[in-house]
Parts: structure tokens; sequence; C-alpha cells
């Protein structure tokens, strides 16, 4: 194996802001629900400080953009979560919604927020994001029905014409 592939081998690539504020926003919200708790600011605040000694070799800048995208995530799920509940729950094909990983339902909570409230993230990317985010948490098996989910969320957004981006 020649030196130049071994160090790209070696490389571990950090994901960026964005992506990292989806895996907070996820994780926190969980946590949350773990706690029968309300997400909001002060727990959030809490979480992040004991979530950032894992990512010590991801500069402050990109922790702090992940921290802002988390929140505005966060916040959107928590304002909508009864309607994006009632947006995913029926496309969860002979699953009982409240019966699916906590991981999962958050996963792809997180997504539909973005889906429905980004207007500057591109509905593939939301979903491509969060089939990346389950495969490092939930296994590519959970990887794999959030796609199928989230892709069916993109086509009733694009056929009511809410969303096409």
């Amino acid at each position: 194996m020649s030196d130049n592939f071994q160090n790209q081998e070696q490389q571990v690539i950090r994901p960026h802001g964005k992506r990292l504020g989806r895996e907070f926003a996820m994780s926190f919200l969980f946590s949350c629900e773990m706690r029968g708790e309300t997400p909001r600011a002060e727990l959030f605040d809490s979480f992040f400080e004991t979530a950032v000694p894992e990512y010590a070799d991801v500069d402050e800048k990109t922790l702090r953009r992940a921290a802002d995208y988390a929140a505005k995530l966060y916040v959107s799920v928590a304002l909508n979560q009864e309607k994006i509940d009632a947006i995913l729950s029926p496309l969860c094909m002979n699953w009982d919604w409240m019966r699916l990983s906590a991981v999962d339902r958050n996963i792809m909570r997180v997504a539909v927020a973005e889906m429905l409230e980004f207007d500057e993230v591109p509905l593939v990317v939301s979903i491509d994001e969060a089939v990346e985010i389950a495969r490092d948490f939930s296994g590519i098996e959970g990887g794999n029905f959030i796609n199928g989910v989230l892709n069916s969320v993109k086509n009733k957004l694009a056929e009511s014409g809410k969303k096409s981006r």
C-alpha cells in the first residue's frame, strides 16, 4: 500500500457545522423524549456543554455554527412536532409511529422540520443528511427505512405544491 493511500485512509473527516447541528438536534430531542422533558434553551445549553468534549478535534467556530443550527432545528421541531408527526406517522408503512426507535423518530423529525422551514436547504440534502445520520446512529436498515419515508414526504410536498426544491 502506498504511503499516500495510507495517509488518506487515516485522515478522519469531521462533519461540517450543519451536519453536526443536525446530529446535536436529533440527540437533544432524543434526550428530551427519553426524559419526558420539553425541549428548551437551558436544557439545550446544558446538553451542548456535555456533548462538546466528544468533538475535541472540531474547531470552535464549527461547533458554534453547529450549536446555532441545532437550536434552530430543535425549536422548529418543538413548535411543529404535532404537524411533523402527523406528516410522518401515516408514511411509516405498517409501523406504529411510537414503536419506532426514538432515534429514528427524531432523525425524521429534524429532517422534516428542515424540509418545511429551511428554504435554503434542498429537500434532497435534508434526506441525504438524515440517512447518513441514521446509518451512523441506527444502522443501515434504519437509514434505508428513513430514506423511504422521507422520500415520501418530499413527494407529498411536491404534489401539494408546497415545496419542489
